[in-house]
């Protein structure tokens, strides 16, 4: 058996935050109830900032794109606008929910050739090579297009502001721009902007971007073409060739965000929808269709036979992950039999009950680090939006004088020919980032999000199976404890045959621990790798609503 010596002693038989009078022991506060409006992001002043708009009469999506910006500046650590975006919208008025794609594209002049011949074997991980087009700004001018109210001057106001005078850096979002910088600081303009003084700023210092604080300005006035036509789009690509890169100005000129129907799959009577490939929400589709089958409520939380029976979905759902997820715009994706409840029995068949499986193939179909927030109005609208560089600060790449980073999402690529993710010129890479949205019938009940990688879809669905099938409240869902399972099958290639890893956090009994370990799981203890969870639940009796922040970020959850 493969077991890690000493790792139950890691492993109290509970742990709790505190003592809590009413609901879960691992809640860490209640949830937040407002009628009004309401905003719960993973840093306090841009929750206040959502607020802010809202109470200046700017709805749900002037709130979000206002929070998205203080996000950028506030922790640079998970998004900003070098980096993409992705939004699943409730529209009040005409009750129907829209999604947005605004990730980028690789260059056109960087070749699959190129990359061989300078004897790559996968897309770098940092540095220019790393580099797509950032669509985040695009996300933005698409969203205010379709629904905003207030002009982008007054949504962009507070992050300039905060940008210009300064604000105190959190203890969260602080631990991990110093990890960042340890590697970031050899790429030119890092340091001078994200390096202060020669170091990093410690939780509670002020920090100002005045670089950041004038490319918002231009944004604000002059609109997306700003950005991706004027002298920004121009220094970015002056400073990618510098590096030795490949993005132009006619990446940029070129980009457009899209609007996309969401997918969506019926789990016990909640209408789940999540954004197509070339993101990755259809796993969480896939796992809900697999669980469905089995009496997870008598199972109970916690247990070792509700986990293996998660783990074992997630493993089933992710083989198709890495085989067939990627841009369909260059390849035909089979939705209807991935997220088909047929399917998803079939697949099922695969688990056996009482031992973990090292390896499963994935379906033979017919081929047709992070921010999440999410705000609501007093209107009714409702936004889930998540936005990321990809691995913490991106790329490294820091173009001068404008005050952001740009992501490094090319190097979930794949260089393994015939593979549907693999790199090609002016095509959209696989994507982690994933906002969620439920429905009952056919009524807003939740908009929530994950982030945190190949961690998100089964966050997602340890939270929805938390409220549905446990009876958790919004915030309880959130703070219970997560596992979190590793493999080598992904996107960019490599192939589960050991069973991965399933990685656990404390709160999850020894007994527990020990009978997994027994069903032949690898068991590993481990610290932030479970993502950062924030939700709006709308509660349609009272015309409340109920937010939720978790304690593994820096967040807050308010309303109004």
């Amino acid at each position: 058996m493969r077991i890690l010596l000493g790792f139950l002693f890691l492993f109290p038989t509970f742990l709790f935050s505190q003592d809590r009078l009413t609901g879960e022991q691992f809640a860490t506060r209640s949830e937040v109830i407002a009628q009004n409006g309401m905003a719960a992001t993973s840093q306090p002043l841009a929750t206040q900032t959502a607020l802010y708009i809202l109470r200046q009469g700017g709805n749900a999506i002037d709130a979000a794109i206002a929070a998205n910006a203080v996000l950028g500046l506030t922790e640079p650590t998970g998004n900003g606008i070098g980096g993409d975006l992705f939004a699943i919208v409730w529209n009040a008025e005409s009750e129907e929910l829209l999604g947005l794609n605004a990730s980028g594209r690789s260059p056109y002049d960087l070749t699959l050739e190129y990359l061989k011949e300078n004897d790559h074997d996968n897309v770098p991980y940092r540095g220019a090579l790393s580099v797509s087009v950032p669509g985040c700004v695009s996300g933005w001018f698409a969203l205010h297009e379709k629904m905003g109210s207030l002009p982008m001057t007054t949504i962009l106001q507070p992050a300039i502001d905060y940008a210009r005078n300064g604000f105190p850096l959190t203890e969260v979002i602080a631990s991990g721009w110093k990890g960042n910088a340890r590697v970031l600081q050899q790429y030119e303009g890092f340091s001078d902007i994200f390096m202060p003084n020669g170091k990093t700023p410690e939780k509670g210092e002020i920090f100002k971007n005045p670089g950041l604080a004038n490319t918002l300005e231009k944004i604000a006035s002059e609109g997306q073409d700003a950005f991706y036509k004027g002298d920004i789009a121009k220094t970015i690509a002056d400073y990618i060739k510098e590096q030795g890169g490949f993005l132009s100005t006619k990446d940029l000129t070129d980009h457009t965000a899209d609007w996309v129907d969401p997918v969506s799959t019926d789990y016990r009577g909640y209408e789940v929808y999540e954004l197509p490939p070339n993101g990755q929400g259809t796993a969480v589709l896939q796992m809900l269709n697999i669980l469905e089958g089995y009496d997870l409520a008598s199972m109970g939380f916690g247990s070792a036979e509700y986990i293996h029976h998660l783990v074992e979905a997630k493993k089933i759902a992710y083989e198709d992950r890495a085989k067939y997820y990627a841009d369909p715009d260059f390849v035909q994706i089979p939705m209807e039999q991935l997220i088909s409840k047929e399917y998803a029995q079939a697949r099922a068949e695969l688990i056996d009950p009482e031992r973990a499986g090292d390896e499963y193939p994935a379906g033979e179909l017919e081929q047709g680090n992070t921010i999440y927030m999410t705000v609501a109005d007093g209107d009714g609208n409702m936004i889930s939006l998540i936005q990321s560089n990809y691995s913490g600060m991106g790329s490294g790449m820091t173009p001068p004088g404008l005050g952001f980073i740009l992501q490094n999402r090319g190097a979930l690529f794949s260089l393994e020919e015939g593979h549907n993710n693999i790199y090609e010129p002016h095509k959209r890479p696989f994507h982690t980032i994933i906002p969620a949205f439920v429905t009952k019938n056919g009524k807003p009940y939740l908009s929530f999000g994950l982030m945190g990688g190949a961690m998100q879809p089964q966050g997602h669905v340890q939270v929805l199976v938390n409220m549905i099938d446990f009876g958790m409240n919004v915030q309880e869902a959130g703070d219970a404890p997560r596992i979190n399972h590793a493999s080598e099958s992904q996107p960019t290639g490599g192939k589960m045959t050991d069973g991965g890893i399933l990685r656990m956090e404390t709160g999850f009994s020894s007994e527990t621990v020990q009978q997994l370990m027994r069903k032949r799981h690898t068991v590993q203890f481990a610290r932030g790798v479970y993502g950062g969870y924030q939700a709006i639940k709308y509660d349609a009796e009272n015309k409340v609503y109920i937010g939720a922040s978790e304690s593994r970020k820096d967040g807050q959850a308010a309303g109004y």
